[in-house]
């Protein structure tokens, strides 16, 4: 038996998690990375939730919440990581290689859900660095497309290199879902020159998104926001939204945007 059999067979799924193997890895950069694991059979979850991954540690379960990057349809499950080097977790997680056993939580949840907005004709979905992970999960969800005339996917992260899946949303739109050429994928650097630059806050403020989009400024009657960065970030566009007249919503009161609370910090 090879070391990640043995490794597999020494850890017993609980109610709380399966143990799934790693399939998949890819480095990104030396800041980030992505992997995908094997999908139990049983397990369900709806675009743009997060489910709690890790590993098993001397002292028992070490979890992380982890937005769920892949499809909901997909055979495997699709994890976007930071890599940060005294971090309990992504120090460890980082080094992991195929065929290695990795715990996946059996409950996904979480607010970066369709069903927490009202109807709307254009869906933004606002994402700082790893923050991107549920638009890749949400691109490809045909009912996204189904719910709004006009998708805008905004990705910000500091340096170009960090653009990561940036041939996905450039790529061909018919290999994502039903109804996704109408996607529009806005990268923007806010550390180096680009052909976008600048933090989203400050797009948004300055009205420059809109004009490089071609579309109105935001309007509470039209237009549906999700949000998923920094806390500060976060908070930030939450500020701006709430000034102009946005209602923040939830799966039991549907409103006019959503942002995630949970953030991978180690």
């Amino acid at each position: 038996m090879t070391d990640a059999t043995l490794a597999r067979a020494a850890i017993q799924p609980t109610k709380a998690f399966s143990v799934e193997t790693v399939t998949w890895i890819h480095h990104w950069t030396e800041d980030l990375f992505s992997f995908r694991t094997t999908r139990d059979a049983d397990f369900r979850f709806a675009s743009g939730q997060f489910v709690m991954v890790g590993l098993m540690v001397p002292e028992g379960p070490l979890l992380r919440a982890y937005s769920i990057a892949s499809a909901t349809a997909g055979s495997e499950l699709e994890f976007y990581s930071i890599k940060v080097p005294d971090g309990p977790l992504t120090s460890r997680l980082q080094n992991i290689q195929v065929g290695d056993p990795v715990l996946v939580g059996r409950k996904p949840t979480g607010t970066l859900v369709l069903d927490g907005l009202k109807p709307g004709k254009r869906l933004y979905m606002i994402g700082t660095g790893t923050g991107l992970a549920p638009w890749l999960s949400l691109a490809r969800d045909p009912e996204t497309y189904a719910r709004f005339d006009d998708v805008v996917l905004i990705h910000s992260v500091r340096q170009v290199r960090d653009l990561n899946y940036r041939d996905v949303f450039e790529g061909d739109p018919s290999a994502l879902a039903k109804g996704a050429e109408r996607l529009r994928y806005y990268p923007t650097v806010t550390r180096e020159a680009f052909r976008n630059t600048g933090r989203v806050t400050d797009l948004i403020k300055a009205g420059k998104l809109f004009a490089d989009l071609g579309v109105p400024a935001l309007d509470p009657s039209t237009d549906r926001l999700m949000i998923c960065g920094s806390p500060s970030v976060n908070a930030d566009l939450k500020a701006i939204l709430l000034e102009r007249g946005f209602s923040e919503g939830s799966v039991s009161s549907p409103g006019d945007f959503v942002l995630e609370k949970a953030f991978v910090e180690g």
